[in-house]
């Protein structure tokens, strides 16, 4: 079973903020496949589907991204998914616009909502694709992550939808090391 995570803010308000880059993300992917995230449990809209041939889970936490290791931790829990299956999609700021990163593991970089899945989770050992949102120097950190997303940035977010859906469809039939050789070099 695959546990694959959208990270973001609930709420109409943050629909198009940098810090929603895994809620765009997971929902193009939903769409993609034809599927729509709409269950509830456990603080978590989700929605369930077989994907080449395996259970997958896409989870969009709605407890706010610094608590989303409550939320990935109990259906994590309730589902029995071992660490290696699932993946987490989140911004990050030191990364340019349209650009993404695959990591296997490491540390939260100051990004709350990972923080708070390390903690949960008690380990740095998930996998994740890092989805760049530039940075502001000019403004408070929480001001820009919070902050909408231009037209002109979003015409670019969108043209990265199909490379990230691909890294997502692979991610069940390569390993990871194998995953991060075709996809990182960009």
């Amino acid at each position: 079973m695959k546990l694959i995570v959208g990270l973001g803010n609930p709420g109409k308000e943050y629909e198009n903020t940098r810090h929603n880059m895994g809620f765009m993300f997971i929902d193009a992917y939903a769409q993609a496949k034809g599927k729509v995230i709409s269950k509830s449990k456990f603080n978590g809209l989700y929605c369930e589907f077989l994907n080449n041939g395996e259970k997958t889970i896409l989870l969009k936490p709605q407890s706010y991204i610094n608590l989303s290791g409550e939320v990935v931790k109990a259906f994590v829990d309730f589902y029995k998914i071992n660490l290696n299956d699932i993946l987490i999609i989140n911004d990050d700021l030191d990364l340019p616009i349209g650009k993404y990163k695959l990591r296997p593991t490491g540390s939260s970089g100051g990004h709350n909502g990972l923080k708070n899945i390390e903690l949960h989770l008690k380990t740095q050992d998930y996998k994740r694709i890092k989805i760049g949102i530039s940075n502001n120097k000019d403004l408070d950190t929480k001001d820009y992550v919070l902050g909408n997303i231009s037209k002109e940035n979003k015409q670019i977010i969108d043209e990265l939808t199909k490379t990230v859906n691909n890294i997502i469809d692979d991610f069940y039939t390569l390993d990871f090391e194998a995953l991060m050789a075709k996809y990182n070099h960009k």
